[in-house]
């Protein structure tokens, strides 16, 4: 259990700040979702504390992000072509459908025909081989975006053999936990873009690391969602404000996922298809406490022996 290995390696001591945090916990294995969990809350407390918003202490330069939405596999390519026609019309100008073998080329030039302007992506979530996935060469003659991870999430060099073949550019997700897999893949020239999922990477810090190296080289980089609530949709927001961040996010409206979120703040989407990073201090966002309290299927509290 985590716990087991924070109790004598992190509490009780100070933690100055993200940077001090990763240096205490890069003996702990695994673990990234809650790495970036308290990481998180020590943004939060560091801009509270400075009376900064989380997009000033990383630097960003944008008041509002970019966004699209995700699409999941429908019925039919008919279905599919409805389905992205009411999210274009909630105004979100960047679609990503998921596909898989057997509904990959005909979904995609199904919702390319109805919606030849669109910004438009694909997302294969590695459900192919380096063989199955020439399949999906007529994708390059669609004007994609990208095609997200098509093979293994543990692979990166076999990427790189897909990537010569497309024109398309590859897009790395869940290959990339870490900035020196990114720093591999960039060397192997697996991808010419990269998907940064703070949680996935074990936090913010390292994400931003992460964006720095991208930029660096020229690779361009967006922001993905794990069906985060208020607290972590803030966190995203506030990372994809930064420059090298140029690709529409997957940070959806809050009512896309939730009736009723854990922070009374709800973020909505704004006409041009963004949504705007909160300004106030920390995180920007306040615990809906009884929400909290609803919605908690356990208790664990750590102390220092």
């Amino acid at each position: 259990m985590l716990q087991d290995f924070l109790i004598p390696s992190l509490l009780g001591q100070d933690v100055k700040d993200a940077a001090d945090f990763q240096r205490r916990a890069e003996s702990i294995r695994g673990h990234h979702l809650a790495k970036a969990g308290v990481e998180m809350a020590i943004w939060d407390w560091l801009g509270k504390r400075e009376g900064k918003s989380l997009r000033q202490l990383l630097g960003g330069i944008r008041e509002q992000v970019d966004v699209g939405v995700s699409v999941g596999l429908q019925a039919s390519p008919e279905v599919l072509v409805k389905t992205v026609g009411e999210y274009l019309s909630q105004g979100y100008g960047r679609i990503k459908i998921k596909i898989k073998p057997g509904r990959d080329v005909g979904d995609a030039k199904a919702v390319r025909r109805a919606f030849p302007d669109i910004r438009l992506q694909v997302d294969a979530n590695s459900a192919y081989t380096l063989d199955t996935a020439e399949s999906l060469l007529p994708l390059d003659a669609l004007n994609l975006l990208l095609i997200e991870q098509p093979l293994f999430e543990d692979d990166i060099w076999e990427h790189h053999y897909l990537q010569e073949k497309f024109r398309t550019p590859i897009c790395l997700d869940e290959s990339i936990i870490t900035p020196r897999h990114a720093r591999a893949a960039l060397e192997m020239k697996s991808c010419k873009i990269i998907n940064i999922k703070a949680g996935r990477v074990a936090g913010i810090s390292q994400a931003v690391a992460i964006h720095d190296l991208c930029r660096e080289r020229g690779i361009p980089v967006w922001c993905g969602g794990m069906l985060e609530t208020g607290i972590g949709r803030a966190s995203n927001l506030a990372l994809a404000s930064l420059p090298g961040f140029v690709l529409p996010a997957d940070i959806s409206a809050s009512d896309r996922y939730y009736k009723k979120d854990i922070t009374h703040e709800r973020f909505t989407l704004n006409p041009d298809s963004t949504i705007t990073v909160p300004d106030g201090p920390g995180l920007g966002v306040t615990v809906d406490d009884s929400s909290l309290r609803e919605f908690s299927r356990a208790q664990l509290t750590l102390k220092n022996k």
